[in-house]
């Protein structure tokens, strides 16, 4: 690519039909499109609304077929178990077209759905395909939700079938996924007619008769006796899956992806955004119950003919905070992608690098960081001992792919820590105010993205149009509302400050509790940190920060908590009205690494609270509850 970014851009502002339908040109299509965007359909309108194609096809059998039988498409890497494979791309296409036949021969037809709870196997990422291949539509639920959670995801996508495992691997644990499937499965309304069971060597589950199929045996019988799926014609805009993300009501909301304009997005970005070329190794290291694990462990790489690797572990304890080096050292990862929280958790137990130093990285080119906001004092640290770009960039379930970012593959722009750099073509990015006005440079307000959004983002959710409509569009009419806050600086920078629930009003004074956390991060002793507001009947709001201190520190914690104070006072001043700081040892996180803020404010407050789904040990609210109970703080 030799279009600088602002001409990249410009492109795509002067005419966006023609910027995407140029991007098209590197998907395989049965149909190619005539019409690049129909603004009469849908929600919003739909891209790519005649063209028809498929997914698996693009991610595994084109490369089949053009030179890339033998090379790594999957690297399944576990040091939980202990066990590594390598899955070529002649082998994924054997694998998931035998899945895909023992789906269909179970009834599973076009436009089926099935859920897939599964851990970080390979298998995973094969049930994914293999849906995509006979048109059925997936929805990963991740692997060890709770029963009723995963009950409510089977009432709404009424699966035809369910791939599940046995169990799941913590460091220090087994989850058994088979009773919780069954319970799961017991107080659904819907059942389905068939499940999958992979059964993993350490834990074996019951199989229920007549319901309940063993993977690996049907699955082999398949390949030995030659069944085949072929990859079955589903149009651009018909379901590739639903993927669902917590909503404000509390129940889940079911955000769809489509085929056509999903890949169309991945590719490109794949190229501009990660500079990666086919053949190159990329790394995202999150789990495929998210919305990264499909993006950019499925089916961004794999559709641009890279290898991808499928991570089975921790960034520190499995065994060490060198894990993440070896991988890289092991595969010649090119870029890797993961959340800020697991470099924090890296940083807090090895700050001087010493791992670092252990590992041969010069296959690296670059670390992009999403989830979370990375804060500067991290993203200092991991350019220091990794002398490469690291590039905070800005992404939601909603869109499926960055809607900000450096676009390192077009040119290497200038990094500005704070901030996910600059919009990418298809987004229109705008800041208003809570009237919905544009404010100015460098002023906070709720980002938003003009309509339409670009191909890969979701069309509605899953079978809710008026839901859709009242969660994104309705507050600023012609807007998509990103619940983030933010601002846009004299150069076009993108700051994501807060969600904008997480901006606290002290005295009057809108505040972002991200440009708290960014000072309070700055001290040396802190490795990780958290802000909220907590209820003032003098003030509305105070601000209160949960500090967790990096390992080894033998000073005094009420001396640096009071450094703290003095800090945040300094970098944002009086107004703050911050003089509120607690140490803590953990704080309570998704298993994708988001920090629950909104329930560690409730806490503080005494109100009530439902235990979120997606909570990765609901131990740590006890913890907080005691913590604070010791304190004036709450």
């Amino acid at each position: 690519m030799t279009a600088t970014y602002q001409e990249t851009y410009d492109a795509w502002q002067a005419n966006p039909h023609a910027f995407w339908h140029s991007a098209a040109q590197d998907i395989d299509w049965i149909n190619p499109p005539n019409k690049v965007f129909d603004p009469e359909s849908g929600v919003y309108g739909r891209w790519f609304p005649d063209a028809s194609c498929n997914t698996c096809f693009n991610c595994v059998d084109r490369h089949v077929e053009r030179g890339r039988p033998g090379q790594a498409a999957i690297i399944y890497d576990s040091p939980i178990t202990g066990s590594k494979r390598t899955i070529s791309y002649s082998e994924l296409k054997d694998e998931v077209s035998s899945l895909g036949a023992v789906l269909q021969e179970r009834g599973v037809c076009k436009g089926d759905r099935v859920i897939i709870y599964m851990p970080m196997v390979p298998e995973a990422i094969f049930a994914m395909l293999a849906c995509a291949r006979i048109g059925a539509i997936h929805s990963v639920v991740f692997g060890g939700f709770a029963a009723n959670e995963l009950s409510i995801r089977i009432n709404d996508a009424k699966p035809k079938a369910i791939i599940s495992a046995s169990c799941g691997i913590e460091p220090n644990r087994i989850i058994a996924y088979k009773p919780l499937l069954d319970e799961a499965i017991e107080l659904a309304a819907h059942k389905p007619d068939t499940c999958v069971i992979l059964q993993r060597e350490q834990l074996s589950a019951d199989i229920i008769p007549d319901r309940d199929i063993d993977y690996r045996t049907v699955v082999d019988e398949a390949m030995a006796s030659g069944k085949t799926s072929e990859c079955v014609e589903v149009k651009a805009t018909d379901p590739l899956y639903i993927l669902y993300t917590s909503g404000t009501t509390g129940e889940p909301k079911g955000v769809l992806r489509d085929n056509g304009g999903h890949m169309v997005a991945l590719s490109w970005s794949m190229k501009a955004i990660y500079a990666m070329a086919p053949g190159d190794v990329f790394w995202a290291a999150s789990d495929v119950g998210w919305v990264v694990g499909h993006s950019y462990i499925a089916y961004g790489p794999l559709l641009h003919g890279c290898t991808t690797i499928l991570y089975e572990g921790k960034p520190v304890g499995t065994p060490d905070a060198g894990a993440f080096w070896r991988v890289i050292e092991e595969h010649k990862v090119s870029v890797l992608f993961t959340a800020p929280t697991a470099f924090r958790a890296i940083k807090k137990e090895d700050p001087a690098g010493e791992f670092i130093e252990r590992y041969d990285l010069s296959s690296l080119k670059g670390l992009y960081l999403a989830g979370e906001r990375a804060d500067p004092d991290t993203i200092q640290w991991a350019e220091d001992k990794l002398k490469v770009p690291v590039i905070d960039h800005w992404w939601q379930t909603e869109t499926g792919w960055a809607i900000a970012s450096s676009p390192v593959g077009l040119e290497t722009m200038k990094i500005k820590k704070g901030s996910s750099s600059v919009p990418m073509p298809g987004y229109d990015v705008r800041v208003l105010d809570d009237e919905g006005h544009r404010v100015g440079n460098g002023t906070l307000g709720n980002i938003v993205i003009k309509l339409p959004l670009p191909p890969s983002c979701l069309p509605s959710l899953w079978h809710a149009d008026d839901r859709f409509r009242h969660a994104y569009l309705d507050e600023f009419p012609g807007y998509y509302k990103t619940s983030d806050a933010g601002y846009l600086d004299e150069d076009g920078y993108l700051f994501i400050m807060a969600r904008t629930d997480d901006i606290i009003n002290v005295a009057g004074h809108r505040l972002s509790t991200g440009g708290m956390e960014e000072a309070v991060s700055n001290h040396p002793d802190v490795a990780e940190c958290a802000v909220i507001g907590v209820h003032d009947d003098l003030k509305g709001q105070l601000p209160l920060g949960f500090l967790i201190l990096n390992s080894g520190i033998t000073r005094d914690v009420s001396e640096i908590e009071r450094e703290v104070v003095k800090l945040v006072r300094k970098t944002i001043g009086p107004v703050a009205a911050f003089k509120n700081v607690v140490t803590v040892k953990r704080l309570p996180k998704t298993r994708s690494g988001k920090i629950l803020r909104g329930i560690m404010q409730k806490i503080a407050d005494g109100q009530d609270y439902k235990m979120p789904a997606t909570i990765e040990d609901p131990l740590i609210l006890d913890e907080i509850s005691e913590v604070l109970g010791k304190t004036a703080a709450g």
